[in-house]
């Protein structure tokens, strides 16, 4: 019985997409598509070259081109295709997308934010969709650093304020 159970469980490697041109800037980017710069395309190669010979059947990542970008990279030494999902996309920041981050401080949150219900509810769909679409399997997901963490909340239950910060390129392991 135990066998059959861990046969059946689902290895997520979350990562966070490679440092963008806006991460760099300090602009919240929210749900634009993003583009790498040369330091997230190091860092993207990094951890293909250190996941090249770890089993991965499966590579996900956000519909957002930074995302896709960086699970290309990692994907490429497995000769495994991109599969995306708009689950995985990042928080809309509604009208603080394309803002300088450290001007947002003091604002008033606009209305059209992405809930923190909703947030979290797409992350709880995005778990469901990768247990039951890929049982068993080593799925490596390349998400945003606020839908990683909405992710690692739902799994741990906890909070999203107890969940330590993702950086740039930095995977981590959930067993579904």
């Amino acid at each position: 019985m135990q066998q059959i159970l861990r046969d059946n469980m689902t290895t997520l490697y979350l990562v966070r997409h490679g440092e963008t041109v806006d991460n760099a800037n300090q602009i919240m980017q929210g749900q634009t598509q993003g583009e790498l710069n040369e330091n997230g395309i190091r860092q993207a190669q990094e951890v293909s070259e250190a996941w090249k010979d770890r089993p991965i059947d499966v590579v996900i990542a956000s519909d957002l081109k930074r995302s896709i970008d960086t699970a290309r990279i990692i994907a490429e030494p497995h000769g495994l295709e991109v599969v995306t999902t708009p689950l995985l996309r990042e928080r809309d920041w509604g009208g603080f997308t394309g803002r300088f981050i450290p001007d947002l401080k003091n604002e008033v949150w606009p209305d059209d934010i992405e809930t923190l219900e909703n947030l979290l509810s797409r992350a709880g769909e995005f778990i469901a969709y990768v247990k039951k679409t890929f049982p068993g399997k080593k799925v490596l997901a390349v998400g945003h650093g606020i839908i990683n963490k909405a992710v690692q909340a739902v799994y741990y239950g906890k909070p999203m304020s107890e969940v330590q910060r993702m950086m740039n390129a930095e995977v981590r392991k959930l067993e579904l």
